[in-house]
């Protein structure tokens, strides 16, 4: 059997808000196979405006919290553009892509599953950097 992605259903054009482009990505956060030690914050970047469209960026700050270590020693940051086409009707729905901070690959939450591997690799290597040090 196919694996089924998990996507939501993103709000249109003319309905999106700061606010409820958080809620989305929140949304689609809670849809991710992650372990529930896995702790994160999600916060609104900022608005860019181009010719045929206007970008809303957001980051979602992930770490794992222990007793022991109840501050991560690392964080790993996903960040998200939400894009609201001005040559498409505002009753079509954004567009949603996101990007690990470690890397310049762009994704789109119907096209790919997120891996918790993502978050862990990433702060493995800022661990094994600052040992380095």
């Amino acid at each position: 059997s196919k694996h089924v992605i998990k996507n939501i259903p993103w709000t249109t054009a003319k309905n999106f808000t700061v606010e409820k482009g958080q809620q989305q990505i929140e949304e689609l956060i809670s849809t991710w196979d992650i372990h529930e030690s896995w702790l994160h914050h999600s916060e609104f970047l900022e608005e860019e405006e181009l010719k045929d469209s206007k970008r809303y960026h957001y980051r979602a700050c992930w770490g794992l919290p222990t007793c022991r270590k109840p501050i991560p020693r690392a964080t790993a940051s996903v960040y998200f553009v939400i894009v609201i086409s001005k040559l498409k009707p505002d009753t079509a729905p954004v567009e949603v892509f996101y990007r690990l901070e470690s890397s310049r690959l762009i994704r789109r939450p119907e096209q790919c599953e997120f891996r918790e591997k993502w978050l862990q690799d990433i702060i493995e290597n800022k661990i094994l950097c600052a040992e380095r040090l």
